[in-house]
């Protein structure tokens, strides 16, 4: 029976995910289908798009994605300190733009007295400040819209995308940064791409782009820890290292990738890896193996089963690749 998605994701204990969510129709449906020769690709810019509009909107940053053929990735943090910092009057206008047909729309015609609301009424506040910061909702928000634009394309109705999307915990830094470096080397593990600046629709290329072009990070897109040295924004969420060192060991771990061989990572980045707890030793199985070595957790070994204890779960999959892949 599948975990239900409450137990999947706790905000109390959690608040980095990894969500794969794949299409129902089998094949191609965001690339070229192999037997009409139907390029669909222009899809995968349809998700990219939407998932920094929605990104905006909704109390999550993307801390990285990939969108592949059939299916995509997207790794996120859920901001529950901006959610609740909010004005009811934001929470609202945040709503109606997700939702324009709602009654968040009358609510801002209604030019409410904020110190004097029913209780009706701060209960739907309430609950859409909560669904703001629902990673569910955000997915949900994602794969519908999208499922409609495909399907008025292809002029047909029905199921675009699997029921579920699948979720996994990102429980300490080390599990971040490595499903980071796996999700932007998922068309390099697949042989589509050579390096990482040339895998269309990924986080690492378009970061690399902006770096080059001297581009801010723009606020749907979660910021590396040296990205705000210059800023009063000192940002405690931050991505656990600079976003120099990100892209040299996404490019080194690429060339090990493509090479089909284990590979040594440089000596240079290995610091990168150690301050992590992420054994260098191992790094090339974690990044080819680390989405089906896990099942709804990641994390180093002490960070798992101080979860089992909290959750008082007697055993999850996982612990036994934690050990190999992290440091005790």
């Amino acid at each position: 029976m599948p975990t239900a998605r409450k137990d999947q994701v706790n905000l109390n204990l959690c608040r980095y995910y990894h969500c794969i969510s794949r299409c129902v129709r089998r094949a191609f449906l965001c690339g070229q289908d192999t037997q009409t020769g139907q390029q669909f690709d222009h899809r995968k810019q349809w998700l990219v798009n939407l998932m920094h509009e929605i990104a905006h909107i909704f109390a999550i940053r993307i801390c990285a994605y990939a969108v592949m053929s059939n299916h995509y990735h997207l790794v996120l943090y859920v901001d529950t300190d901006q959610a609740h910092a909010w004005s009811d009057e934001e929470v609202i206008q945040r709503w109606a733009l997700l939702f324009p047909m709602s009654k968040a729309h009358t609510f801002l015609e209604l030019n409410l007295d904020f110190d004097n609301l029913t209780q009706t009424k701060a209960s739907s506040i309430k609950l859409w400040r909560q669904q703001l910061m629902d990673i569910s909702w955000f997915m949900r928000k994602l794969n519908e819209t999208i499922a409609r634009q495909a399907n008025k394309e292809d002029e047909c109705t029905g199921r675009f995308w699997e029921g579920r999307f699948k979720s996994q915990a990102l429980l300490d830094d080390s599990a971040l940064l490595a499903c980071m470096a796996y999700v932007d080397l998922n068309p390099i593990r697949a042989g589509i791409n050579q390096t990482p600046e040339t895998s269309d629709f990924t986080s690492i290329q378009e970061r690399i782009q902006r770096y080059k072009l001297k581009q801010d990070t723009p606020e749907s897109l979660a910021s590396f820890e040296d990205e705000h040295k210059n800023t009063l924004d000192t940002h405690q969420h931050a991505l656990p290292c600079s976003q120099l060192e990100y892209f040299e060991l996404v490019d080194a771990t690429g060339r090990i990738v493509k090479s089909g061989k284990k590979g040594a990572i440089p000596p240079h980045l290995k610091p990168i890896l150690e301050r992590l707890s992420i054994k260098t030793e191992s790094w090339s199985d974690t990044i080819t193996k680390l989405g089906r070595s896990f099942a709804s957790i990641i994390g180093r070994p002490d960070s798992i089963e101080t979860y089992m204890i909290i959750l008082d779960k007697p055993r999850l999959r996982g612990l036994k690749q934690a050990k190999a892949m992290f440091k005790e």
